[in-house]
């Protein structure tokens, strides 16, 4: 993709309601916050604590796909009128790299296709450290709102 600003209304969108709109679902249970947005990015962190670790207190696996799923989610949601239309998930997948074992992890979601109907978006799980933790690709669907 280019750097053309891809966010509907062409204006970056506020970090703060994204946050919120997670708040009381499965993105606030674990702690999922937005910190930052580009023309064509944006980035979300999660701990690494009691809420996201396996007993072996490593980051856990299904954690990492539910961070890259939400910031994915929620990025796809900013490109398309919400007014018409619902971004949902169709596909994601994940492969783990390296254990995080506490700190924070930092996602960052970057469009590889915005079409009408269909969205592919690669998302960037990394330490604070700046390491590779996981990469994960999700396809997501544009349907109109009457079909939700």
């Amino acid at each position: 993709m280019s750097n053309a600003m891809i966010w509907w209304g062409g204006q970056r969108p506020p970090l703060e309601p994204m946050t919120a709109l997670g708040e009381n679902a499965m993105p606030g249970h674990l702690g999922i916050e937005f910190v930052d947005c580009g023309d064509d990015w944006i980035t979300a962190r999660m701990p690494v604590d009691h809420r996201t670790q396996q007993p072996f207190q490593r980051l856990h696996g299904g954690a990492s796909v539910a961070l890259a799923e939400t910031i994915g989610s929620v990025a796809a949601g900013l490109c398309i009128n919400r007014e018409t239309s619902v971004a949902v998930g169709m596909e994601i997948n994940a492969n783990h790299i390296r254990p995080a074992y506490s700190g924070w992890v930092y996602a960052k979601a970057s469009p590889e296709s915005i079409g009408r109907t269909t969205q592919v978006w690669t998302i960037r799980i990394t330490d604070g450290a700046g390491k590779l933790v996981c990469i994960s690709r999700l396809t997501v669907a544009v349907i109109a709102l009457e079909r939700k």
